[in-house]
C-alpha cells in the first residue's frame, strides 16, 4: 500500500523545521550584530513570513511588530550576558559568554520564541524551541516565563516546563526541571509547573513540581533534592544521602 503523502493530510513540508533552523540561527546573530542583520534584513523577513504562513496561515502577526521586539530582547539578553559573567567564575570575557555558552544561546532564543507564542504562533515558537533542545540539551517551552537577568550553567537536560514563572537574578545548574505532576490533557489550561521568587539559585539535578509550587526569594535549592511543596524565602534546602567515605586498603 502506498504511503500517504504528508501535505496531502494538510500537514507543513516537513522541510519547514529546516526553514525555522536557519532562521533561528539568523536571528541569533542579528541581536548582536546590526551590520548582519542590516544586510540579512529583506531575508530573514521573507522566511518569517514564508514559515509563518506555512505553519499557520490564518496567524495575522506582522514583520514589523516582530522586529520591534526583537530591539527590545537585545538589551535584555545583554542583561543576561553580564549576569553570567560576574557569577561564573570559569567566564574570562563577554565575549565568550555570547559566543560558546549554550545556556546563553537557549535564554537568547528561549526570549524570541516566547513572544511568537504569545502572538498565537505556537507551532512556529515551538519549533524554534526544539531546534535549540537539539543542539545544546536544554528544553525550554516557549510558553514559559523568564525574567532577567537569569544565567543557566552549564545546562545540559534542564528542562522548564510551559506554565513555569521564573523571576530576575535566578540561576539554574545542569538536569534541573522545573516541570508539571500531572500529564491530564483537562489540566492544560492551569498552571502545573513551579514559580521561582527572585535571587534563587537552584543546583544540578534538582527536581521541582506543580503549578501550586512556590520557591520563596533568596533560597537555594541543593542538587539532586526533588521538592513538591512550596519553600519560604531565605531558604536553604538540601538532601542529605548515606555516603560513608572510607579509608581504602593498602
Amino acid at each position: 500500500m502506498e504511503k500517504e503523502n504528508i501535505i496531502y493530510l494538510g500537514l507543513p513540508n516537513p522541510v519547514i523545521r529546516e526553514e525555522v533552523k536557519e532562521f533561528t540561527k539568523d536571528l541569533f546573530y542579528s541581536v548582536f550584530d546590526q551590520n548582519y542583520f542590516n544586510k540579512k534584513k529583506h531575508h530573514i523577513n521573507d522566511r518569517f513570513l514564508s514559515i509563518l504562513n506555512e505553519i499557520s496561515p490564518e496567524i495575522n502577526y506582522q514583520w514589523a511588530d516582530f522586529e520591534d521586539q526583537l530591539s527590545k530582547i537585545k538589551g535584555i539578553v545583554l542583561e543576561d550576558a553580564n549576569f553570567i559573567y560576574k557569577n561564573d567564575p570559569a567566564a574570562h570575557s563577554l565575549k565568550e559568554v555570547i559566543l560558546a555558552y549554550p545556556g546563553f544561546y537557549a535564554i537568547v532564543i528561549h526570549r524570541i520564541s516566547h513572544v511568537l507564542f504569545k502572538n498565537n504562533c505556537i507551532v512556529f515558537s515551538r519549533l524554534m524551541s526544539e531546534f535549540v533542545h537539539s543542539k545544546t540539551g536544554i528544553d525550554i517551552h516557549p510558553g514559559a516565563t523568564i525574567g532577567s537577568p537569569f544565567f543557566i550553567d552549564h545546562g545540559t537536560g534542564i528542562v522548564i516546563g510551559e506554565t513555569t514563572v521564573i523571576e530576575g537574578n535566578v540561576k539554574i545548574f545542569q538536569g534541573v526541571t522545573l516541570g508539571g505532576n500531572s500529564v491530564r490533557k483537562a489540566h492544560e489550561s492551569i498552571k502545573r509547573h513551579p514559580t521561582v521568587r527572585e535571587n534563587v539559585t537552584i543546583y544540578a539535578n534538582a527536581t521541582i513540581l506543580g503549578g501550586e509550587i512556590e520557591i520563596g526569594a533568596n533560597s537555594t535549592i541543593g542538587a539532586n533534592v526533588s521538592i513538591a511543596e512550596s519553600i519560604p524565602e531565605n531558604s536553604l534546602v538540601i538532601f542529605k544521602s548515606a555516603v560513608q567515605i572510607l579509608k581504602k586498603r593498602k
